[in-house]
This record gives C-alpha cells, structure tokens and sequence, in this order.
C-alpha cells in the first residue's frame, strides 16, 4: 500500500513555568524527533503512557499546534508550508476524532447544526439539501433522524461520539485521526463505537491513525503499532509481530501490565515500576534506562537510533534482542 502520510523528525515543545516561584521558565520537550509512516487503508496504532505526547502529535498532523520542526507531507504534499487557507481546504481530507465527546460538541447547537457546519464551510451542498444529508449521516453511524434537533446535553456519552463521527464524515475524509475515542465511554459501548469505526472504514475507505493507552483495544482495531515513550517512538511493528515478541523492553512491559484472563497464561516477565521521568529533564541516553531491567552503561551515556530491521520492524535499543531473556 501506498503511504497516505510521511511524517519526519517532528518536534514540538512547550515553555512551562518553574516549581520555583520566580524562576525562569522551563522548556518541556513533547514530541522529540518523531518519524512514522501511514500507509493508505490502514490502521496505525499509537501507544504509550499518559503524558508520553500521543496526543499533541495527533494535533500537530492537522496543525492545530504549531510544530516546532520537522517535516508532514500528506498525499506527497507538505502540510508544514500552507498557508492557512489552503490548510483550511486540505482539511476536508483529515479530520479527528476527539476524546470526549461531549467537550467537543457546540453546546449551544444542536445535532443537526453540529453536523450540518462542514458541510457549510466547506460549500459541500446546497442549503435546501442539508438536512437530507446530516440525516443520512446520522443513520449511518446509528442515530434516528428524530434526533435532529437535539442537543448535546440530552445524549448518552456513546451517542454523543457518534455525532461526533457523523460530523468527522461530512466532509468525506481520508484519514482520522482518532484521539482516544473510546476512553471516555463505559466498556460495553466501547466495543459497539470500535465496531462502528471499523465498518465506517471499510464503507468509505479511510485511514486511520488510532491514539490509545488500551492495548487491548490497539490488538483488535490496528494493522501496526508504534510505541511512544518521553516523546520518541522506541518501537513500530506489525501488530501481530509486536504483540507475540516485544523488542522494546518498554513494549515488553506495557504488554505485561495487559490483564490476562487465564492464570496459567499469565505473562511471567517482569513487570514496569516507577513513574516515567519528566520530559522537562529526561534521563541522559536512554530515557527509559531508569526503569528498564536490561540496562547497561552504555544506555546511561548514548540514546539508541531507531534502526529499521530486514522486516520492516523498527526499534530503539542497545540490546532490542535480549527482550524476554533472564537478566
């Protein structure tokens, strides 16, 4: 498959006042040289602990922040030189899914308004058709066309999403980027919005990259998984591959925290302890060299580069093939 979106060496930091009262302002290092492939019809994984920068680089694809570097090209076509209002014109094509649903919703609004807007900004349909269309939209993603002049207040959280997604496909996007979309949702609506999401893709042949700290949800939803720790990726794999054989002590950990039904299946390896460090100040080498088990001098002294192996796989480890081995 040809690739949708090419993102190299992406950066972006923040100036973050200091613990001291008084003192300078500290630069907080979010996204630190991230580079990653999504390839056309696929679902791309993004994982990691809460505070890792999943989150701001979905923001920075769409350029709803700034990056501070880096490149983005979408369709073969720079995102990161666009003016405004050709960004404004590429966004029909990229659109995001949002955490909770209900912060991202206009609550002034209502649902037929909601979803209706795209297709206003961006000159989609007559005026006299919109509601034909907003109502084709919103049986598509299980809502009732009685539910058109509602507010968002008087929705269920799992309703509110899929309005949420009905407005997404206004526009008839590519790619989405999904922000956590099922977090926010108790379990048993989690999986009907997953399913939704996996029908609407193949319905409209859409791309998604999916941003999650589930990796129960990342094994059933995604094609690929990159793993993102202090603001790097460590590791990116086919989701099969990463799952049956971690290379990243980091991935290694993250899979061994995953509740496991069966006991006698339970993962023996150990598992991750400590917070991970601020990205204010991370660790010199290795970040992850505080909490890692295999850890060596030279992970004290030297960050490892994200090599590509033979197979496509890519990993940032000094000893990537003692993962899962005694210490």
């Amino acid at each position: 498959m040809p690739n949708l979106l090419h993102v190299r060496g992406l950066k972006k930091s923040f100036q973050v006042s200091s613990a001291r009262p008084g003192g300078p302002k500290q630069t907080l290092r979010a996204v630190d040289g991230v580079s990653f492939d999504i390839r056309a019809g696929e679902t791309l994984g993004l994982v990691g602990e809460s505070g890792c920068g999943k989150s701001t680089t979905g923001k920075l694809l769409l350029r709803l922040i700034e990056p501070d570097a880096g490149t983005i090209e979408f369709r073969d076509r720079s995102l990161t030189t666009l003016s405004k209002k050709e960004l404004t014109a590429l966004r029909r094509e990229m659109q995001i899914i949002f955490q909770d649903p209900f912060s991202s919703l206009n609550p002034r609004m209502r649902v037929g308004e909601i979803i209706g807007e795209p297709l206003l900004i961006h000159n989609l349909v007559k005026k006299d058709e919109i509601r034909d269309r907003v109502v084709q939209l919103m049986q598509t993603v299980g809502l009732a066309a009685d539910h058109y002049n509602r507010y968002a207040h008087e929705f269920s959280g799992g309703q509110r999403q899929r309005i949420g997604i009905a407005r997404t496909l206004a526009v008839q996007p590519s790619l989405i980027i999904a922000d956590e979309p099922v977090s926010a949702l108790d379990l048993s609506i989690q999986a009907q919005i997953i399913n939704l999401l996996r029908d609407i893709q193949q319905e409209f042949s859409l791309t998604y990259l999916f941003i999650s700290h589930d990796l129960g949800v990342i094994e059933h939803v995604c094609d690929r998984v990159a793993v993102m720790y202090l603001g790097r990726i460590v590791e990116l794999a086919d989701t099969q591959e990463l799952y049956e054989k971690p290379l990243h002590p980091y991935t290694e950990a993250l899979l061994n925290a995953v509740p496991v039904p069966d006991p006698t299946r339970a993962r023996k390896s150990q598992l991750l302890s400590g917070e991970p460090p601020s990205p204010i100040h991370p660790p010199q080498g290795c970040h992850f060299h505080p909490r890692c088990p295999y850890a060596r001098d030279i992970c004290r002294s030297s960050y490892p580069a994200l090599e590509t192996r033979a197979s496509g796989r890519q990993v940032a480890c000094h000893f990537a093939g003692q993962v899962g081995q005694p210490t």
